[in-house]
């Protein structure tokens, strides 16, 4: 089934000549990303070019996508805008809040119990304002995106950072907060700033080992964690078009790793095989109807250097596998060289545990390749080496494998199949020995591994690869193991090699499922309540943040200088703290316990200048706030780098942090702190950075006259009685200023829907 099809028609009805008027205006050919922008924007056909990296402009998304930990925070700011139903398809999808541990016959039941208030909450509000709703169980938000919403040259914005995973159906489809989502449900145009385009011209076919998991694995090793940062991926060539839909799906969704605005790929063979596999043949027939809108002009392609800021070229007969890590998704390092890496760096070589499933490898054709691999264990006298867990990507993944005999073949060789949800990929993992904090080793075929993301194990060392690859590794249970030219002793002391992986691009025998998981929205939801009990430790009424004083910012007391990298993980675990999403106050608590503090090199311990002792970062800031006193928030290179998570912008809005001054920033958090009313600055000269003292005191000065492209500058009050002065930018322009003058673009949305009541 097809959903929004009428809205989907709308779009390719003015799609064509939404490119053309795009394609005079600018002059030149298009790159696909360029069509997808110009064809999305507010006002409807383009009348003139925009500048890449500098002009902010206005889009209308044509759908939002949510998961549950995010959606919450998300819908509690929508009900405060005034309308009655969401202004386009929007969506709500229960994967984050399922713990795992026992395997999906027990962890299953226990999340709907736990969770039962969240989920009533995002059922009921679901229900009355129009939205589709996915329940606990039904599968990973971004791989039930691909299965069901995603389609070619269409744009969609979600309060999750791999909602760029539907850029392998051809999507321009962007991680966002909750208060960008709010507007475009609220039927407010979303803001972004025109994206930079980075090139990557794939030739050549995957082969053996290789697989679409290790082009963005080598990509992230070339731009980094910060080189695509205000940027469009867009990838093209011979290469690209002989890979499968959910093989480009895997690579855009790693895209976030390298803060990428998002990836894409041109719409194929493989996006309409895809299409028609999963029950869109109607979408497959319109994108045919309007095919050469929906990649690039083939002049960009056949001279990309024109037409991209940056480009990147990959051979894949000549890529081989890779894993990336630990600790940081960039840190990309070939098979071949990993024991020798391993061996330098004091990696640990054996493997406890190996993991596949996740948004980002959980289609049919990852788990039918992990699935050749498994079979050879049985096959070639092996046993298993390591303990091997999957999460499914869906319902609809989970009851097709099960009736192909996949599930048969993992259960041979000792696999936990979890829930189909998040589970270790996002610290949702009760491992059982991970609260000793042994230093031990992991592989798995998720984005990221930041330390303690999968199991709150700080000398966990995680290490990311494609899931056949990790299913290889577990077998051997070696880190510095190379199935392409290593041989293993199985169980009758012979020498074996395990043979390359193979697997079906889309189940042969069709897709299929008895129950999806998904909860049509009332056809009016008017009489639809919805209750959130003032005792409740899980869900909380928001209150409107204050608006701006009117003058500049003097006494704000230094809460934290972090040191080195400082992600949304940092600044606002998952795991265990996931409970309290929808929980301002309860999650408050804790806001940059995972930073370390630059004076004494340890976490959650900073000092009190009220008292002078040293103590937890929320309570500190809880001391000032409670005193009257606001507070700065002093940071490194890409603050704020992972998750699309708002709550990292919230917390300290919420506990009287008014500025975070960084060397810079990742861009979803960026936005989040805009659109909370707070200040985002960035240091004019990073080396200002080690100017700032533990018992600074500070003022922020020109606010007065804040306007676009104007620096402020903040005063550093020093213990000793000395002050010095330092110059800070930042990238406002003139509606958020608006945002930070009002104390948050909320007010503003909630003014106008009273004015307009």
């Amino acid at each position: 089934m097809a959903f929004d099809i009428d809205m989907i028609k709308k779009v390719y009805a003015n799609f064509g000549s939404r490119v053309e008027a795009a394609r005079k205006v600018v002059g030149r050919p298009l790159t696909l990303s360029e069509k997808i922008l110009y064809a999305h924007l507010w006002d409807g056909n383009p009348t003139k070019a925009f500048s890449r990296g500098s002009d902010y402009v206005d889009f209308a998304p044509d759908r939002v996508a949510m998961q549950d930990a995010t959606a919450q925070m998300a819908l509690l700011q929508f009900m405060q805008a005034g309308r009655p139903k969401v202004a386009v398809p929007s969506s709500v999808h229960c994967d984050h809040l399922i713990t795992a541990k026992e395997g999906a016959a027990i962890d299953l039941p226990h999340a709907r119990t736990e969770s039962k208030e969240v989920f009533d909450f995002l059922s009921s509000v679901s229900n009355k304002y129009g939205i589709g709703f996915w329940k606990p169980g039904a599968g990973i938000i971004h791989q039930v995106v691909l299965e069901n919403y995603a389609f070619p040259g269409g744009m969609m914005i979600g309060t999750d950072s791999h909602t760029v995973n539907a850029g392998g159906l051809g999507m321009v489809a962007i991680g966002v907060g909750g208060a960008d989502a709010c507007d475009v449900m609220a039927g407010l145009p979303w803001e972004l700033k025109f994206p930079k385009l980075i090139g990557v011209k794939l030739t050549g076919k995957l082969n053996g080992w290789t697989s679409a998991k290790d082009v963005i694995l080598k990509v992230a090793g070339i731009l980094t964690v910060k080189g695509g940062t205000g940027a469009i991926v867009e990838y093209f060539g011979d290469g690209a078009t002989s890979m499968s839909c959910t093989g480009k799906g895997t690579i855009c969704n790693m895209g976030a790793e390298v803060g990428a605005t998002t990836s894409t790929f041109g719409y194929d063979d493989s996006m309409e095989r895809y299409l028609r596999a999963t029950g869109r043949e109607e979408v497959a027939d319109l994108a045919n109807g309007i095919r050469e809108h929906l990649t690039g002009d083939s002049e960009v392609y056949a001279d990309p250097e024109k037409y991209f800021d940056q480009l990147i070229e990959i051979n894949l007969d000549e890529l081989e596998p890779y894993l990336n890590g630990p600790f940081t998704p960039d840190l990309a390092t070939p098979i071949s060289k990993m024991r020798e890496e391993a061996e330098r760096n004091g990696w640990p070589l054996k493997i406890e545990v190996g993991l596949i499933g996740s948004c980002t490898n959980s289609s049919y054709e990852d788990i039918s390749r992990a699935v050749s691999v498994a079979r050879q264990v049985s096959a070639k006298g092996l046993k298993t080496k390591a303990q091997y867990c999957i999460n499914p990507g869906s319902e609809q993944i989970r009851y097709t494998i099960e009736r192909d005999g996949f599930l048969d073949v993992l259960d041979n060789i000792g696999a936990t199949v979890f829930t189909n949800a998040c589970g270790p990929c996002i610290g949702m993992w009760d491992r059982v020995g991970a609260e000793k904090q042994e230093k031990n080793t992991i592989v798995h075929s998720f984005n990221r591994n930041f330390a303690k993301r999968a199991d709150g194990n700080p000398n966990t060392y995680a290490f990311v690869g494609s899931p056949e690859l990790v299913t290889a590794m577990a077998i051997a249970g070696d880190l510095g193991f190379n199935p392409i030219t290593d041989t293993l002793t199985n169980e009758q002391g012979e020498q074996v090699k395990l043979d390359p992986p193979a697997g079906d691009e889309l189940p042969t025998r069709g897709f299929a499922v008895e129950d999806a998981g998904y909860q049509a929205p009332a056809a009016d939801g008017s009489s639809v309540e919805v209750i959130v009990s003032p005792t409740s430790h899980r869900l909380q009424l928001l209150d409107p943040f204050a608006a701006w004083e009117g003058t500049d910012l003097k006494g704000l007391k230094l809460l934290i200088k972090a040191k080195g990298k400082c992600t949304t993980d940092h600044i606002s675990m998952a795991g265990p703290w996931l409970k309290f999403r929808g929980h301002l106050d309860n999650i408050s608590n804790n806001m940059l316990i995972g930073a370390v503090n630059y004076f004494n090199d340890k976490t959650d311990t900073v000092k009190n200048q009220l008292t002078g002792e040293y103590g937890p970062v929320p309570a500190t800031q809880r001391d000032y706030k409670a005193s009257g006193l606001g507070s700065i928030v002093v940071g490194d290179e890409n603050y704020g780098e992972g998750s699309s998570r708002e709550h990292a912008a919230m917390e300290p809005r919420h506990l009287g942090v008014r500025a975070v001054l960084v060397k810079s920033f990742a861009r979803i958090h960026e936005t989040n702190l805009k659109k909370q009313g707070m200040l985002a600055l960035t240091f004019a000269d990073k080396d200002d950075y080690d100017k700032i003292h533990e018992d600074d005191v500070i003022d922020i000065i020109g606010l007065t006259e804040f306007a676009p492209d104007r620096s402020l500058t903040l005063v550093l009050n020093h213990a000793d009685g000395s002050s010095e002065q330092i110059s800070v930018n930042h990238s406002y322009n003139a509606q958020q200023i608006e945002w930070f003058k009002a104390g948050g673009a909320l007010n503003i949305i909630r003014k106008q829907a009273a004015a307009n009541a």
